[in-house]
Parts: structure tokens; sequence; C-alpha cells
């Protein structure tokens, strides 16, 4: 085994045995994927808007379906397959919620459903809606307190 005496000899060594990204490559995979998925979400939007849906309502199917597809694709674990390939491209649209929070429930089904899918359900997403909800009460608050015209006193 070889001595490594200084700073660079190591990051000479790091980088003779680290192999190289292909950085190009990803960055396609990530843009056609998650373009893709943003054009079946918006397919299904047209689909709802020619059935006479209204478009919030529209959105929320959108929304819905696109959840349901991921958490069931993550379930067939194709979904990984997919976020492997793409990186950052399946999970930037709200599939990539989704994905995080069946993947640790997937994973840890073996030790039941509540210590273990209802446990690990929320351990990526857990923060994430804990601080969406508070930042919102948060500048629900700040809100009011700006703008008392529209405060109706009783």
């Amino acid at each position: 085994m070889r001595q490594i005496n200084s700073i660079e000899e190591y990051q000479k060594y790091v980088n003779t045995k680290t192999p190289n990204s292909p950085i190009i490559k990803n960055c396609f995979n990530a843009f056609w994927v998650g373009g893709l998925i943003c054009a079946i979400g918006q397919i299904i939007f047209e689909f709802c808007k020619l059935r006479g849906i209204d478009e919030t309502n529209s959105y929320i199917i959108v929304s819905m379906l696109l959840i349901f597809l991921s958490a069931f694709l993550t379930g067939l674990n194709v979904f990984n397959k997919i976020g492997k390939f793409a990186g950052a491209g399946s999970l930037v649209p709200i599939t990539g919620f989704a994905n995080s929070i069946v993947s640790p429930a997937m994973e840890y089904k073996s030790e039941g459903y509540v210590m273990g899918v209802g446990a690990k359900m929320f351990t990526v997403a857990g923060p994430v809606l804990i601080y969406g909800i508070s930042s919102s009460i948060l500048i629900g608050l700040i809100y009011i307190i700006f703008n008392t015209q529209n405060l109706i006193l009783v």
C-alpha cells in the first residue's frame, strides 16, 4: 500500500479512484424525464377540462393522480429505477414527495404496520410538512397583523 504524505497526494489518489460522472447525460435525463412527468400531468389536466371539469378541480385531480401513480410505482419498485435513471428529474415534481413518503414505509413494513409503516412513513416528509405548516401559520399571522383593515372585530 502506498504512503500518502500530503493533501495533494491524497487528492490525486482520490481522483484516480473516483469514476467521472457524466454530468451532461445526467442533466439531459433529468430534464426529459421531469418534462415527461409534467407533460403527463398536463395531458390529465387537458382531459379533465375536455370532460367539463372546472380548472380548480382539474388541478386537484392532476395532483391526486400523479401522487397515486408515483406511490403505486414506488410500491412496485419501478419509481426507484426511474429515480436512479433520471435523478432530480423524477424528484422535483410532486411525484418525488409521494415517493419520499412511500419508500420508507415500504422499507420498514417488516417491522409491522404501526412501528414500521406508520412510524417510518414520515421520516423524510415529516420535517417538510412541519416546516410548510409552521411557515404558513407564521406568514398568516404576519398578514393578519399588518393587514388590519380587513380584520372584522365583533
